[in-house]
């Protein structure tokens, strides 16, 4: 246990005990307990020079709480109990809770997909990434595109992750004026080879 990650189950109302049992199973395996993006994450190193990755972490919601397993879509979940979060999510996948008892009744396959994603990455798996060109261009930005040269340069600069980003984030949009008005915020951006988020 690390204590620097004891608040996480201390400060939890609705599911400290789901939280606390969920706990104890994953620190049965070789993990490390480490402090991520605000709540529990479990990592595995094939020793301890090397960089550990990420196998799974802990996180809870208002309607449950859950293990999130990094590389879920890889695991063998016949049962279809892996929960993939939007449909953007490429890898990641969930196993939700709602109370003690389910946990206590799903020990053994908790275990069993815990096991098998060290497994995952004991073996350099990967999840093939989705190609970028197969994300929706919304009419509005390839418009603009084709209308303002150096917006298509500027995001062509772009690395895949960047452009993935910003096609996510017009087509979210679900009215015209809306992706309309998006485009127009990040234009700049994109012509001088930023991505969304820089």
């Amino acid at each position: 246990m690390n204590p620097e990650v004891d608040f996480y189950f201390k400060k939890s109302k609705k599911w400290q005990k789901e939280l606390i049992l969920l706990r104890s199973i994953i620190l049965d395996f070789p993990l490390s307990e480490e402090l991520k993006w605000g709540v529990p994450c479990y990592t595995w190193s094939s020793n301890p020079t090397s960089k550990a990755s990420n196998i799974l972490l802990i996180h809870e919601f208002k309607e449950y709480c859950a293990l999130l397993f990094f590389k879920g879509v890889l695991l063998n979940d016949p049962d279809k109990i892996l929960v993939q979060q939007t449909e953007n999510v490429q890898a990641a996948r969930q196993m939700r809770f709602t109370g003690e008892e389910e946990i206590l009744t799903g020990t053994a396959i908790i275990k069993s997909l815990i096991s098998e994603a060290i497994s995952v990455e004991e073996a350099g798996l990967e999840v093939p990434k989705r190609e970028t060109k197969s994300y929706e261009i919304v009419e509005e930005f390839q418009l603009a595109m084709d209308n303002e040269p150096n917006l298509l340069k500027g995001f062509q600069s772009l690395s895949p992750g960047r452009q993935r980003a910003y096609l996510l984030y017009f087509s979210s949009a679900k009215q015209s004026k809306t992706r309309l008005s998006r485009i127009d915020k990040y234009k700049a951006k994109i012509i001088n080879g930023q991505g969304k988020d820089d």
